[in-house]
């Protein structure tokens, strides 16, 4: 956190709780127009992917290979 950053948290934390509370919905109501642009993205990448699965291009593994392999390596099973 910058200097700035935290000087400008310094004073609003001296602010009447109704004006905080009023600053973090703000700030947290900007960061979900950041998640929907996440959220687009994955979108996009979910489409190409099943595109390219069900187009052969991907190479695929069956499923209890990888379960198989995920209690060996992670869980030690």
């Amino acid at each position: 956190m910058t200097r700035a950053t935290r000087d400008l948290l310094t004073q609003a934390l001296e602010l009447p709780l109704d004006e905080r509370a009023e600053m973090a919905a703000e700030l947290l109501e900007s960061l979900h127009d950041t998640e929907e642009d996440v959220d687009a993205a994955w979108a996009v990448e979910i489409q190409q992917r099943v595109a390219a699965a069900r187009a052969g291009e991907l190479e695929s593994t069956d499923w209890r290979t990888v379960l198989d392999r995920v209690q060996k390596d992670v869980l030690g099973r």
